[in-house]
């Protein structure tokens, strides 16, 4: 198989007898390769020294009053994020079981940047037999945000720090290892240049076709159907709708926050005007392979999926909805 996704770190973690991520030595370096931690010459010699010791032991302990002893607040404010953090990884036995806990339980005050990268390195990992690029640029919407343009009626979501240009400073320390050009050019992935996604998936500079009965939205069904059977070691089967019509909210997930408002709207039987509605960019249905898993009131029922776009027109997905909000008796992650 093709390697892609390097810069999330993947190579770097092993992996347990259930398919999971195990955090490692390595993996702990790599945040302490960030420009945020690496101590500034002014820096005071305790930032100084924690540093230097959490290089040479990644996991060892930090007490609260180690942090408050650096001199610098901002320097503090970084250093207790990460450590909490990085505990909480250590907690679980597998980086997927750390995630589905801050799904049940909250992400606190832990950045939204490292909870990205969590979902990145735990995605890379359920899609690790994938060939078909289409789908391993689907999924690029679990971690990054898309702006959405009407072209030539076709509905197209792009990397939005890509087409911004904003991307001129490396997400992560590895992108900055492995040398990869801050600058990209926009190309829609179809046919002819799919193959290419191998060597420019840390790039993300490739367009996907969300239009309705296209191949966009189908490989989208796919990432989710392989994220759900890895995270929850559930089988389902999920299918991309042509339109929102003739459709029983039973239960309904919503795959961002606008997605969720305009679904609740729906259930609740209100009227929906055709701006909001215009913002609907997939539907899709998901069926349990095992309808005995699913709760009593719901059994055999189909489990609608929305997404929408913001009034900006972009797409902020949230894949924990994918894991917290499917009608399951048991929530139980791989590890």
């Amino acid at each position: 198989m093709k390697d892609f996704w390097i810069s999330c770190g993947h190579h770097l973690l092993d992996r347990d007898e259930g398919g999971g991520l195990a955090v490692t030595d390595d993996f702990l370096k790599v945040y302490l390769a960030r420009q945020e931690l690496i101590p500034p010459p002014e820096a005071c010699a305790v930032e100084r020294t924690l540093h230097g010791a959490l290089l040479a032991d990644p996991r060892m302990t930090v007490s609260a009053s180690d942090v408050a002893a650096i001199a610098d607040p901002d320097a503090r404010e970084n250093w207790s994020l990460l450590v909490a953090f990085r505990d909480h990884l250590l907690r679980h036995k597998t980086l997927e079981a750390a995630y589905a806990d801050l799904v049940r339980n909250g992400t606190g005050n832990f950045p939204l940047l490292f909870v990205n990268q969590l979902v990145h390195v735990i995605l890379r990992n359920a899609l690790d037999k994938v060939d078909n690029p289409r789908v391993l640029r689907a999924a690029e919407l679990f971690f990054r945000t898309q702006r959405v343009t009407l072209h030539e009626g076709s509905l197209i979501a792009a990397d939005e720090e890509t087409i911004a240009g904003v991307n001129t400073t490396p997400v992560t320390p590895l992108v900055s290892m492995l040398g990869i050009p801050a600058e990209a050019h926009i190309h829609v992935i179809n046919d002819e240049n799919a193959d290419s996604y191998w060597e420019r998936s840390d790039q993300f500079d490739m367009a996907l076709d969300l239009t309705a009965g296209r191949e966009g939205l189908d490989a989208l069904a796919q990432a989710m159907q392989l994220w759900i059977a890895h995270v929850l070691g559930i089988d389902v089967t999920i299918e991309a709708l042509p339109e929102l019509r003739d459709v029983n909210l039973t239960w309904y997930v919503g795959l961002d926050a606008d997605a969720t408002r305009i679904g609740d709207m729906l259930w609740r039987g209100e009227e929906v005007d055709e701006a909001t509605m215009g913002r609907v960019v997939g539907l899709f249905r998901l069926q349990f392979r095992d309808a005995s898993l699913m709760l009593d009131k719901v059994k055999g029922e189909p489990v609608y999926m929305i997404l929408a776009m913001t009034p900006d027109k972009t797409i902020r997905m949230k894949p924990q909805n994918l894991v917290a909000g499917l009608p399951v008796k048991h929530l139980e992650a791989v590890g």
